[in-house]
C-alpha cells in the first residue's frame, strides 16, 4: 500500500516528536446511533449545548459533506468496520433476534486489520452484525467486547412490538450478564469501559470502537443528565453523550496520548423523524433515516489528533465512514485487506496535502440493493425509486412513533448540493451533461454491485456469514 506520509514524517510534524515516531498511533471511533446532522452546537443544535464536541471541532477537523455507509444500523456498521459498501458484503436493513446470517469471516475488519500490527482492540456498546457467537466482536478482531447486540428497542418494551423481541440481552465477551440492562447507565457505563480501556492500554498501541446505542430511542439518560436541557430528553441524552466523549478527551490529555491518538466522532446514518420529539435534526437536509436523501446519510463528523491535524480545519470534500478502515491502515503502516474494499485513505487530505481530494464519487443504496442515487463532486443525481418519506406525515411524541410512508414513488431528479443541500431545485433538464456523466457512473456500479431497481445482479458482491444450523 502506498505510504504518503510514513509515522516518521508524521511525528516530524510535531517539534519534540522523535519520541512519538516511534509508538504506533492509537485509534478511538466514537459511532453513534441515529444522531442528525443538526444536533451538534455547532451544526445549529438549539435548547442544549455540546461543548466538548465544539472543542473537539475547534482542535481537530471537521466534515461536512461526510457520509454513512449507508441509511440503516447494521448496513452502516459494516460499511464502516470492513471499508465496503454494505451491499458488497451481503448486508442490508437492521438485523434483529431472527437474523440467519452476519458478518462473514471471511471479510477483514479494523481491528484485524490493526492486530497485524499488535495493536490491542475493544467494542463497547452496540454491535448489530450478527447476534450469536460467532457473529460477535471477540470472533472479528476485537479483545474485550461489553455491549447489546442489537439496537436497544429490539426488547420486550418496544412501543408497536411488544410480543416479537425476547429479553435484551447485555453481553460480556460471548456471555449474557444481564437482560433489559437498565439503559440509563448505557452512555456512561460504555464511556467508563473506554476510558478504563485507554488506561489499561497507554503503553500499548490501542483501538476502541464505542459504538453508543443512542440517541436512538428509546431514549433514557442518567441521573446526572436528566433535565438539564431546555430539548427535553433528547437534548438531555446528546448532553450526557458530549460528557463523554469529555471524559475520553481529557484522558488522553492526562496520560499524554493526545498527540499519538486519532479520534474520530460521527454517526451510523440521520435522524429517525417519526419519533418526533425523540428524534434528532436532520440541520436543513432533506429527508432522515432510511432515506438516500441527505438528511438521511450526510451526517456530522469530527476528527481530533493534537499537534498533527490543523485545528479548526473544515473540509467540504467527499467522504464516508467506509474511508476509515484504509484511513487507519495507512496511518498504522499496516496492508488493506486482502478482498476488494470500496473505502479511500483520507489521510493525504487530513494531511493538508496540496489539492488532495480521494473521494470524488459515492453510491447512495438502500433497501436490499437498490442504487436510488449517485454523487460526483457537488452533483447528485436521483433515479426514480419506492422509498420513506417523512413529508406530510404525523410525527409521534414522548416515545412513540408517528406515521410515516414507506413506499412512496420519489420522482427523483438531479441536485447541485453546494447551492442546494436541502435537494429542493430539480435540475434534470438544464444539464445534459451532467445527467449523462452521472449515469455512466451508475451503470459501472450496476455491473460491479447490481441494482435491484433496474435487475442487475453485479459480478462482485460477496455473501454474509451464515448461521450453521
Amino acid at each position: 500500500m502506498k505510504n504518503l506520509l510514513p509515522l516518521a514524517a508524521l511525528a516530524a510534524l510535531t517539534p519534540g516528536c522523535a519520541e512519538q515516531a516511534a509508538k504506533p498511533v492509537n485509534f478511538v471511533v466514537i459511532y453513534l446511533d441515529d444522531m442528525g446532522y443538526g444536533d451538534l452546537g455547532l451544526t445549529g443544535a438549539t435548547g442544549y449545548k455540546t461543548p466538548n464536541l465544539d472543542k473537539m471541532a475547534r482542535e481537530g477537523v471537521f466534515f461536512t459533506h461526510f457520509y454513512s455507509p449507508q441509511a440503516v444500523c447494521s448496513a452502516s456498521r459494516i460499511g464502516l468496520l470492513t471499508g465496503c459498501y454494505p451491499n458488497r458484503v451481503g448486508f442490508s436493513g437492521a438485523l434483529d433476534h431472527t437474523a440467519k446470517y452476519g458478518i462473514n469471516p471471511d471479510e477483514e475488519t479494523i481491528p484485524e486489520v490493526l492486530k497485524k500490527n499488535n495493536y490491542r482492540t475493544a467494542a463497547f456498546g452496540k454491535w448489530h452484525l450478527g447476534h450469536t457467537p460467532e457473529f460477535l466482536p471477540l470472533r472479528h478482531g476485537f479483545d474485550e467486547y461489553f455491549g447489546i447486540p442489537y439496537s436497544n428497542d429490539m426488547w420486550p418494551f418496544h412501543p408497536t412490538g411488544k410480543d416479537y423481541y425476547p429479553p435484551l440481552p447485555l453481553i460480556e465477551g460471548e456471555e449474557v450478564v444481564a437482560t433489559n440492562p437498565d439503559q440509563a447507565q448505557f452512555t456512561t457505563q460504555f464511556t467508563e469501559r473506554t476510558v478504563d480501556f485507554i488506561r489499561r492500554n497507554q503503553d500499548n498501541p490501542f483501538f476502541v470502537y464505542l459504538a453508543h446505542p443512542m440517541p436512538h430511542v428509546p431514549l433514557f439518560v442518567s441521573e446526572k443528565f436528566a433535565g438539564k436541557s431546555e430539548q427535553g430528553l433528547y437534548g438531555d441524552v446528546m448532553m450526557e453523550i458530549d460528557w463523554g466523549v469529555g471524559q475520553i478527551l481529557n484522558v488522553l490529555d492526562e496520560l499524554g496520548l493526545s498527540e499519538n491518538t486519532l479520534v474520530i466522532f460521527t454517526s451510523d446514518n440521520g435522524p429517525w423523524l417519526n419519533y418526533g420529539n425523540h428524534a434528532g435534526s436532520a440541520g436543513g437536509l432533506r429527508e432522515g433515516k432510511g432515506t438516500t436523501f441527505e438528511g438521511g446519510q450526510r451526517v456530522p463528523c469530527l476528527m481530533r489528533w493534537k499537534g498533527k491535524l490543523p485545528e479548526g480545519k473544515v473540509l467540504s470534500n467527499l467522504a464516508s465512514a467506509i474511508d476509515i478502515l484504509p484511513t487507519l491502515a495507512e496511518i498504522a503502516g499496516v496492508p488493506l485487506p486482502g478482498k476488494r474494499i470500496d473505502g479511500v485513505s483520507l489521510l493525504p487530505l487530513l494531511m493538508g496535502e496540496a489539492d488532495a481530494n480521494p473521494r470524488e464519487t459515492f453510491l447512495y443504496y438502500y433497501r436490499r440493493n437498490n442504487l436510488e442515487a449517485v454523487r460526483h463532486g457537488d452533483w447528485k443525481l436521483v433515479f426514480p425509486h419506492p422509498g420513506r418519506t417523512y413529508v406530510g406525515f404525523q410525527p409521534g411524541t414522548d416515545g412513540l412513533p408517528g406515521r410515516a410512508m414507506e413506499n412512496f414513488e420519489h420522482v427523483g431528479g438531479l441536485f447541485d448540493l453546494r447551492r442546494d443541500p436541502g435537494e429542493q431545485y430539480n435540475l434534470l433538464e438544464f444539464h445534459p451533461e451532467m445527467v449523462e456523466k452521472l449515469n455512466k457512473l451508475a451503470d459501472e456500479a450496476r455491473e460491479d454491485l447490481g441494482d435491484d431497481l433496474t435487475g442487475h445482479p453485479g459480478k462482485n458482491r460477496r455473501e454474509p456469514g451464515r448461521i450453521v444450523q
